[in-house]
């Protein structure tokens, strides 16, 4: 019991030193560090947001089952608003295990392309979004 206690109290100072240093950032640093990172998470995130070179359109993905979707956004009308799927259906194999953070994706020099990554058991597809229907794609690089 004692263990348990004093790892929880670990637990939390830990975390409280680590929101007070970000706090006392300056503000020019949180800015430039914001920009160097891809994604910002806090733990393990289900889903997570990724930047494209559009500046419209970011990929979600669900880093449990691997599924992904094409977002769209505008500041100025509604039908530039839209979510597809990329891969509709989960990535799991029978008897694999559904875990947060399990599929992690890597921009690519290609800015419509990224690379899937289960980090499990390494398995890789390419991912390829793009406005045109017929133009995007999820396929598998190894298995």
């Amino acid at each position: 019991m004692k263990r348990l206690m004093t790892a929880i109290v670990v637990i939390l100072i830990t975390t409280l030193a680590t929101s007070c240093a970000q706090i006392g950032k300056g503000k020019e640093e949180n800015k430039q560090e914001a920009q160097n990172q891809t994604v910002q998470t806090t733990g393990i995130a289900r889903y997570k947001l990724y930047p494209t070179e559009n500046l419209w359109t970011f990929i979600k993905l669900d880093t449990r089952t691997g599924q992904i979707w094409q977002l769209q956004y505008t500041v100025d009308e509604d039908k530039g608003r839209f979510e597809y799927d990329l891969n509709p259906q989960p990535l799991l194999l029978a008897g694999m295990q559904p875990v947060d953070g399990r599929y992690e994706l890597y921009p690519t020099k290609n800015m419509y392309n990224f690379v899937l990554v289960d980090q499990i058991e390494g398995a890789t597809w390419q991912v390829q979004w793009s406005l045109d229907d017929d133009k995007r794609m999820v396929l598998p690089i190894s298995r």
